[in-house]
């Protein structure tokens, strides 16, 4: 590695460590998200030379646990989620509460997926462990129903769902995808993002932050309208029938995942079933802090998870 090179990797490695450690002390109190999981597996990944797997946590549906232990075994459904993290910080179990109510209202096993961060792993490096624990999936079609697997993903994390369904994987091996205030323009300039709530009350993520989250992900030779790193270039008719993109209304990505959820809806034909919802006075994560009752928050983060549980109910 050439000198100059290194000294940007080395600005992206300190960028990581400082916003990784802001994120532990302000939104976690210097501990680890608390996760409930009832089973943790290590995933066989392509780099299986290396000994290298995969964390995912399982939630265990309680409908498909009681129907198995009854008079016939019986295929279960699958959600594969994916945490939000700018692609930079560690942030797996912060869906531990929409795991466990997915797995707990509807018929799916929910798995929870660990993938590798920038800079350390920039693209396609989180990609591909999506995309193995996805095959994983597949291969075990004794276990889950190759009929009903769907992908979810905060975030960053709803970057990856959407990709899968529409560069990574052929139309129609997912039944539906559920992206909750995703990245879907890497390419636009962070800088000329503005959401449609103004108000200064607003949380917006900082261009500066934005850019540097971009860096760190993208490494050279790659450009950001490959629609595996940017999803609103992929073609409309790729994306899975069954669509739920959720945005904040004090968020800058809001208006590019609205306009992907109208593009998929525009080229959609029988079947087609896209629901985009906008949540007013929230911000980006929102759902993550919105734990006091009775919240404008609060009662967004509700109807946000039980639009997710409709989809799954499709």
């Amino acid at each position: 590695m050439s000198l100059l090179p290194f000294l940007t990797y080395l600005r992206l490695k300190i960028f990581a460590i400082t916003i990784r450690a802001f994120v532990r002390l302000v939104h976690e109190g210097g501990r680890p998200p608390r996760v409930h999981p009832d089973e943790v597996l290590h995933m066989p990944s392509r780099d299986g030379d290396s000994g290298r797997t995969i964390k995912v946590h399982i939630y265990h549906s309680q409908s498909t646990s009681a129907s198995r232990s009854g008079s016939g075994s019986k295929l279960k459904p699958v959600l594969i989620n994916f945490h939000g993290s700018g692609f930079v910080i560690p942030m797996h179990g912060s869906d531990d509460e929409f795991c466990r109510q997915m797995s707990r209202e509807t018929e799916y096993t929910v798995l929870d997926v660990q993938y590798r961060l920038a800079p350390e792993h920039p693209f396609p490096a989180a990609l591909h462990d999506a995309e193995d624990v996805v095959r994983w999936v597949l291969e075990h079609s004794e276990e889950f129903d190759p009929e009903r697997i769907a992908v979810s993903g905060f975030s960053a994390g709803a970057n990856l769902a959407l990709v899968l369904s529409s560069s990574s994987f052929p139309k129609g091996t997912f039944r539906s995808v559920l992206a909750f205030y995703p990245p879907i323009d890497i390419y636009i300039e962070p800088g000329s993002k503005v959401p449609p709530d103004t108000d200064p009350a607003g949380k917006p993520i900082p261009a500066f932050v934005a850019r540097l989250f971009n860096r760190c992900y993208i490494p050279p030779g790659f450009d950001a309208r490959d629609p595996r790193i940017s999803p609103s270039f992929a073609p409309a008719e790729a994306f899975s029938d069954n669509v739920l993109i959720v945005t904040a209304a004090r968020d800058s990505l809001a208006r590019e995942a609205e306009a992907l959820a109208t593009k998929i809806e525009g080229a959609g034909g029988p079947g087609r079933n896209v629901v985009c919802r906008r949540m007013e006075k929230c911000n980006h994560a929102w759902d993550k802090e919105a734990n006091k009752e009775g919240t404008v928050q609060e009662k967004a983060k509700k109807d946000a998870y039980a639009l997710a549980v409709g989809m799954l109910q499709r």
